[in-house]
């Protein structure tokens, strides 16, 4: 008997508690959809799912065809939510052309999604937003300018391609086949041309190899799994599919283009740009050689009396030792009587090593940790010493 009541009782409690968790589970999706709800006079859109939005509203690998039902039935102007990222599209000349001419940079920044984040961080032209933005899109412009762009240089180099893509084709012998990657080829050797300073031979195994790794990643991040990625980071980087395929290709890619860099280096002449890596690592010294010939001029010696009016030049030697890694775990220190350290019993004798570098590459600490960024160092122009920031410390 007494069995029987254990067993019941157990059963109970065992229902009870599944109840609960699915009672708790549908509160908590009702409050999502409610902290989700539209403010007044937002644009009009399919009514979101909790937690994911519209995400199962749209197909990615299609998006074009779906999105134009959407405007049909919603106007120009519709609202879509994917996970907890709320967007509205813009459709029609009038309203894009309002939108990309706005003086008041109401839409100036760009969204950074976690997919992309991890691939680029919060780098580059296309993912960083404010100054860093303006000063690499000005730099962009101005140097694809100088290598031809508009001007007749640049149809030479397009002519010559064209002519090594007639004769690839003329290989085949009049023979059917996919021209995908012998055009891809072609228009990723003229982009080359300008940002390596060379070409590639369409017979070269590693660049058809990468040719095809930046195809397969153009067209997995379209994919479901990758904008699921987007909407729960947190679960889906633990788990296997197209995602994780899209972070390694990434990851190849973005070797290659350190190897041209580093090839550029050992041979680079400041006095002459061949390409846009020269020009780029001309341009990151450059501010600091004007402001050293600004207020020291040719012949004055450098003095402790003239590092206040040269922020630049001292937030660029910061950074380089931030960078540099010199004394990574710092100069260790010993406990010298029995103590207590965070909680912790630590005997005499016991040695101490602080972790430099991983305060030195900090995320929370840094806005671009992996990246060289003498703006780590300046606030509105000037230099400002940063308290996160030992390069020793005896």
């Amino acid at each position: 008997m007494l069995t029987k009541v254990v067993s019941l009782a157990t059963a109970f409690w065992a229902g009870l508690h599944a109840g609960t968790l699915l009672v708790g589970a549908v509160v908590f999706l009702l409050f999502a959809d409610f902290k989700r709800r539209r403010p007044k006079n937002y644009p009009p859109g399919p009514w979101p799912l909790p937690v994911f939005g519209n995400f199962f509203q749209v197909n990615f690998e299609n998006s074009h065809l779906d999105v134009q039902k959407l405007v049909k039935k919603y106007g120009n102007v519709l609202s879509l939510d994917f996970g907890n990222l709320s967007s509205v599209l813009i459709t029609g000349l009038p309203l894009i052309k309002e939108v990309l001419s706005q003086t008041d940079q109401s839409f100036l920044h760009r969204p950074v999604t976690p997919l992309r984040e991890r691939i680029f961080r919060k780098n580059g032209l296309i993912m960083s937003n404010g100054q860093i933005w303006k000063e690499q899109r000005r730099f962009t412009l101005t140097t694809l300018r100088n290598f031809g762009l508009g001007r007749k240089s640049l149809e030479e180099r397009i002519q010559e391609e064209a002519y090594h893509l007639v004769e690839a084709i003329k290989e085949e012998n009049g023979q059917p086949f996919n021209p995908h990657f012998k055009i891809n080829n072609a228009v990723s050797n003229i982009i080359c041309s300008i940002t390596f300073g060379e070409r590639f031979e369409y017979q070269d195994a590693q660049f058809q190899e990468l040719l095809k790794l930046l195809d397969e990643v153009t067209f997995l991040e379209a994919s479901r799994f990758c904008q699921l990625y987007n909407v729960f980071p947190w679960i889906m980087k633990f788990l296997p599919g197209p995602h994780q395929t899209v972070f390694r290709n990434w990851e190849k890619l973005k070797l290659f283009v350190s190897h041209e860099v580093e090839k550029h280096r050992k041979d680079w002449n400041p006095d002459e740009s061949r390409d846009f890596i020269d020009a780029y690592l001309k341009e990151i010294v450059k501010k600091v050689h004007a402001e050293i010939d600004r207020v020291l001029g040719q012949w004055q010696q450098p003095s402790m009396a003239a590092r206040e009016f040269m922020p630049y030049t001292n937030a660029v030697i910061h950074e380089v030792q931030r960078m540099g890694n010199i004394i990574p775990l710092n100069v260790p220190r010993e406990v010298v009587v029995d103590t207590t350290f965070a909680g912790y019993y630590l005997p005499k004798g016991t040695m101490i090593l602080t972790n430099l570098t991983a305060l030195h590459k900090d995320p929370n600490e840094w806005a671009t940790p992996d990246t060289f960024n003498p703006e780590h160092f300046l606030e509105n122009g000037q230099f400002k010493k940063k308290e996160c920031f030992l390069p020793f410390s005896m």
